[in-house]
């Protein structure tokens, strides 16, 4: 299915006989797929799509994005995967739809995380090696960081929106270009002796890593989703402080420098005032305005705790079997 997608998008976008295969291509493999999620032709498929609206991955005529094939393809592919997410990811019941109530429940369901503790392995017991995978396997998102949520500003309004445009302007560094996540990290990768190109890695990278970044971008650019990725960044901002903390310790335990540990550090002070303006602020304030989202506001953080913790999951249960948590195993250090 991607390669197919590819060879259309090297094509100028114009209907003919590989459209007509790819529609029947997919319609068989989202028949035959039994775990989209984790399938890494349908995720790397649904990855390249997006990247016809982020830009910066394909090299490919930019028509591409509105065309009716591509959106076609997109659509099927999103309706099978919120599809299985609704299915699999369970969403607490829900509050009164009033910011502090709506507040509670969000800090009470990250609380209730009890998954693997990837960011205490990376703190203690992690290798160089094993730091550089984990960067690898952020980077399909983090080059992109805040891109994916920010679609839902112009569907926002009043507090909420507010609020939404309050947390993305520290995530884009406040108005100074050395100062937005995206390029922190980018400074991480290289000090880790990797490239910081984007999209460099994907074909390392196996499904649940792509799904993470397919679900905000499917969040972000459906409005009829607003809630969810309004949801999904409270619960982000949420479960971000306390791990980054102990990301940076395990980088400096390993003589990493503070030009490498940066971006993490950046995130233990950011997010700990952002999850308050997410929860009460974005969140609740969406919930008191549109009262109708609020299940689709515990649903995107419920699924952003799921997904992001199968992904933790994948990596911590292979280094515990002393195998690579990447698709593709890197040659060697800082080699893709």
């Amino acid at each position: 299915m991607s390669s197919l997608l590819l060879s259309l998008l090297s094509a100028g976008p114009t209907r003919g006989d590989t459209e007509t295969a790819l529609e029947a291509t997919l319609k068989q493999h989202l028949e035959r797929s039994g775990d989209i999620l984790r399938d890494d032709d349908l995720q790397l498929a649904l990855f390249l799509l997006y990247s016809l609206h982020y830009g910066g991955v394909l090299n490919v005529d930019d028509r591409w994005e509105w065309h009716p094939i591509t959106n076609a393809a997109r659509l099927a592919l999103e309706d099978a995967f919120e599809a299985q997410l609704r299915r699999i990811v369970h969403v607490p019941a829900l509050p009164e739809p009033n910011a502090e109530a709506v507040a509670a429940a969000l800090f009470a369901l990250t609380a209730q995380d009890s998954g693997p503790s990837l960011s205490r392995f990376v703190a203690s017991r992690a290798s160089v090696e094993h730091l550089t995978e984990l960067v690898v396997q952020r980077s399909i998102y983090t080059l992109k960081e805040a891109d994916p949520h920010s679609w839902a500003i112009p569907r926002l309004t009043g507090r909420a929106k507010a609020a939404m445009v309050e947390i993305q302007a520290d995530e884009y560094g406040g108005g100074r270009p050395d100062r937005m996540h995206a390029v922190i990290f980018a400074g991480t990768m290289r000090g880790l002796g990797l490239d910081d190109t984007y999209g460099r890695y994907i074909d390392n990278v196996p499904a649940i890593i792509l799904a993470s970044v397919n679900m905000m971008s499917m969040f972000g650019l459906n409005r009829r989703l607003r809630g969810a990725i309004a949801g999904h960044l409270a619960a982000f901002e949420m479960t971000s402080s306390i791990p980054n903390g102990l990301y940076a310790r395990g980088f400096r335990r390993n003589g990493f420098g503070d030009d490498v540990a940066w971006y993490f550090d950046e995130h233990v002070e950011a997010d700990a005032v952002h999850e308050q303006i997410a929860g009460r602020d974005l969140a609740g304030g969406l919930a008191e305005s549109e009262p109708d989202l609020l299940p689709d506001i515990m649903f995107g953080a419920a699924a952003c705790l799921a997904v992001d913790g199968w992904s933790g999951e994948q990596m911590l249960e292979a280094w515990q079997r002393g195998e690579s948590s990447l698709r593709l195993p890197l040659r060697r250090l800082g080699d893709g």
